[in-house]
């Protein structure tokens, strides 16, 4: 019956959607639509993690760059902190799970700071020099 999962998932997503419409319980796969619910809140997990990866890695640039800041640079990180504006805006009960997204975001900012700068990972903190109140301020720079 609920084969379409797996063989065409897209397919499987408009009868689920219909069902939910036509409110026919009975035809619902409930098994996966639980799974696929939990998905999209880890979803908007990642996305706030992503975003502060980006923002926190542009920072350390910035910082650790200065020869190299650009018009490009500053356009990022203001891009990235009205994304995660808007995306605790419209996921308010995201808020509580920040500081941990902050720490994760640090992490991979780091590593993408190395990457894209080919600078040591020695030549920056092992830890953020930055609190999250700067990070999020429109105004903080380096």
């Amino acid at each position: 019956m609920y084969d379409t999962y797996d063989k065409d998932f897209y397919r499987w997503t408009r009868e689920q959607s219909l069902f939910l419409g036509n409110r026919d319980w009975e035809s619902l796969d409930v098994e996966h639509l639980i799974e696929e619910i939990a998905s999209l809140g880890k979803q908007q997990e990642r996305e706030l993690e992503s975003r502060l990866r980006i923002l926190l890695a542009h920072l350390l640039k910035w910082q650790f760059q200065p020869d190299r800041q650009s018009n490009s640079w500053r356009a990022t990180i203001r891009e990235q902190r009205s994304a995660i504006a808007r995306h605790l805006q419209e996921n308010p009960s995201l808020k509580p799970y920040l500081p941990k997204a902050f720490t994760l975001g640090f992490e991979y900012g780091l590593d993408l700071a190395v990457r894209e700068t080919n600078l040591s990972y020695d030549t920056f903190p092992s830890e953020c020099p930055y609190s999250l109140e700067q990070v999020l301020d429109s105004s903080f720079l380096p």
